[in-house]
């Protein structure tokens, strides 16, 4: 049974200026996306005008807490896992160890980083590009993967316990039985369906570009 070692209750992340860091950067991308989806998608010169500019005051504020957080990550101790005891313990630069320990997996960030990058600084650039939506979109599922990949593979513990190292969750020991493995093996292949169908209801609402005019002919319009 798990429990709390404090009265805090989780709270005491609070004080964590890491966390912080990528709350900010996990709130100023959504608000990035949106500008990004805003000059995409609207047919409106003016509304144009202040998404793309949004889209830096957002961006910038994203790209300081994300290297914040990152840089902070891959410098600091890391939460390793014995692959013959399954003891848990702290390694230093653990982080940065996995990325150098998983070569594919560091390309990958890296190129996602890029992405997301010239999404939202080339939308700020060049007034006629609008397609910064999808490269900062993919570019951003890309990277977030590769981060978590990063914080549960290579025997790393991904849900720490800063009190009782033991008591941490590593891929081996929060694992399901092997027949809640398979079942969830065979429902995975349904995913390129459900991509399929989000690829084409995606591309069903980019068909037109939104104006002002049908909004105010269709409430729904968007």
């Amino acid at each position: 049974m798990s429990g709390w070692d404090n009265p805090l209750h989780g709270l005491e992340a609070l004080g964590n200026l890491r966390n912080w860091c990528l709350g900010l950067a996990v709130l100023f991308l959504a608000r990035t996306m949106a500008s990004l989806f805003f000059v995409n998608r609207l047919d409106h010169d003016v509304l144009h005008k202040r998404s793309r500019k949004y889209t830096l005051y957002n961006g910038v504020p994203f790209v300081v807490f994300f290297l914040a957080f990152l840089i902070w990550t891959l410098v600091s101790d890391g939460y390793a896992v014995n692959p013959d005891t399954q003891e848990v313990y702290m390694e230093p630069y653990k982080y940065l160890n996995n990325f150098i320990q998983m070569p594919v997996v560091l390309v990958l960030f890296l190129l996602g980083v890029v992405s997301v990058l010239w999404g939202i600084f080339g939308t700020v650039a060049n007034k006629s590009f609008n397609k910064g939506i999808w490269f900062a979109g993919a570019g951003t599922v890309v990277a977030v993967t590769m981060l978590l990949l990063v914080a549960g593979y290579n025997h790393t513990a991904y849900y720490p316990s800063y009190t009782n190292l033991q008591s941490s969750l590593t891929v081996q020991n929060s694992s399901s039985s092997e027949f809640t493995l398979t079942a969830m093996s065979i429902v995975s292949l349904l995913v390129p369906f459900v991509f399929a169908y989000i690829v084409y209801a995606w591309r069903a609402l980019e068909g037109k570009k939104l104006k002002l005019e049908d909004l105010n002919k269709d409430g729904h319009a968007y």
